[in-house]
């Protein structure tokens, strides 16, 4: 029975996504601000959290840098609020979705099953230690170990950026499209907006490029996708 904590100061919304969820097989556990939300994330570790980012106290993002900061657990983000930048910001603290207040529990129960399933995926598609590390244009990506260097330096990167990366560049110097990219790093389920492929390309430009305002590496091509160079 997969756990979640349930992060949310509002206990009518709280009440009604308990029994949504458990009426879905899911166990949860409800925090009601921040410093529950972490201490509930260590005392349980659960599979997945569903945050709220308007909490008293310590608020939902600062929750999800803490918690990425030590974490890979998957992280829906709800909110109230609707703009282009929340979102992004919540992606860029590592969110794996985004969700906007008012949603239905079916939409919210759809997002959380394709979300555990992205990331029970992941964990499988290991390499083994002996995989061939690629190199392209001074960036080497390494699955085995799970390591990347740009220009002889290790850079860290997280598994989400890491596999956009490790894809790009196995296919370096082939446009793949943004459905490519979607489907093969968050799956063909994946039910979110394509911003949040941006936000991890824009992300990895700054891992890994001289300028990111200026890409050298990973190439946008306008209405299709991506593709990386090695020039």
């Amino acid at each position: 029975m997969p756990r979640i904590l349930l992060v949310e100061d509002e206990r009518s919304i709280a009440e009604g996504l308990k029994v949504s969820l458990e009426a879905e097989g899911f166990e949860l556990s409800w925090a009601r601000d921040g410093q529950e939300a972490l201490a509930g994330w260590e005392r349980l570790r659960p599979d997945l959290i569903l945050l709220d980012l308007m909490l008293p106290g310590v608020s939902g993002l600062e929750v999800c840098r803490a918690i990425r900061s030590r974490s890979t657990v998957p992280i829906i983000m709800l909110t109230a609020r609707d703009t282009e930048v929340d979102r992004v910001v919540g992606l860029e603290l590592g969110a794996d979705d985004y969700l906007t207040k008012p949603f239905s529990s079916r939409e919210l129960i759809a997002r959380v099953r394709a979300v555990l399933r992205r990331a029970t995926s992941l964990t499988v598609r290991t390499m083994p230690e002996d995989a061939l590390p690629v190199e392209v244009g001074g960036v080497r990506v390494d699955r085995g170990r799970h390591e990347v260097s740009v220009d002889g330096t290790l850079v860290p990167v997280p598994p989400k950026e890491f596999e956009l990366l490790a894809l790009l560049i196995e296919h370096a110097g082939r446009v793949l499209t943004r459905d490519q990219l979607i489907d093969e790093v968050w799956g063909s389920d994946y039910v979110g907006d394509t911003k949040t492929l941006d936000v991890h390309v824009r992300r990895l430009r700054q891992r890994i490029e001289r300028d990111p305002h200026e890409p050298e590496r990973i190439e946008t091509v306008r209405g299709v996708g991506y593709r990386f160079t090695d020039r």
